[in-house]
């Protein structure tokens, strides 16, 4: 288990992306919260070499979308294609109404539909949480955030593919 102590990630052994992008799908829809899950990526994937871009889309739901999209376009699960992988950021806080249960589960079932049959490697912070301060809680901290952990997922998963790869 990583320790997280002092603006550091002790115990994970660091990820050499460079030469290799990652593309970074994200929701602004809490503009505090986006941001400061925006930065703990940016932060993760530039200590790492990563290069990367950033889309955004309206809400939650959108995330998938633009993953597939930018399957179906080639930019990703393909040999020589821009991303060797995706990080999602976004965030659903619950209200009075059941919409918050469709979206996380439909956010997160296609979001990881379109990355398991496309050998996508992606990192989800997509935060599902009840309050506006649970989010910022989970956000904040930069490469100790969610957003941090989320880029790192990405890369060890992008890391693992290449690793795979070697081996046939």
């Amino acid at each position: 288990m990583a320790k997280r102590d002092e603006g550091r990630v002790e115990g994970l052994v660091a990820i050499n992306a460079a030469g290799q992008s990652v593309l970074v799908i994200e929701s602004p829809y809490y503009q505090d919260v986006a941001a400061a899950l925006r930065e703990g990526a940016v932060a993760e994937l530039e200590a790492a070499g990563a290069g990367y871009e950033i889309v955004a889309v309206p809400g939650a739901l959108e995330i998938p979308q633009a993953l597939g999209q930018a399957v179906a376009n080639g930019l990703l699960a393909e040999t020589g294609a821009k991303f060797a992988g995706a990080v999602a950021l976004g965030c659903v806080i619950r209200g009075e109404t059941s919409h918050y249960d469709i979206v996380c589960d439909n956010a997160n079932h296609w979001m990881m539909r379109v990355a398991m049959g496309n050998r996508v490697p992606l990192g989800n912070a997509i935060l599902t949480v009840d309050t506006h301060a649970q989010a910022m809680a989970r956000a904040e901290g930069g490469r100790l955030g969610k957003g941090g952990d989320a880029a790192r997922a990405c890369l060890r998963l992008m890391e693992l593919a290449r690793d795979f790869k070697g081996r046939r």
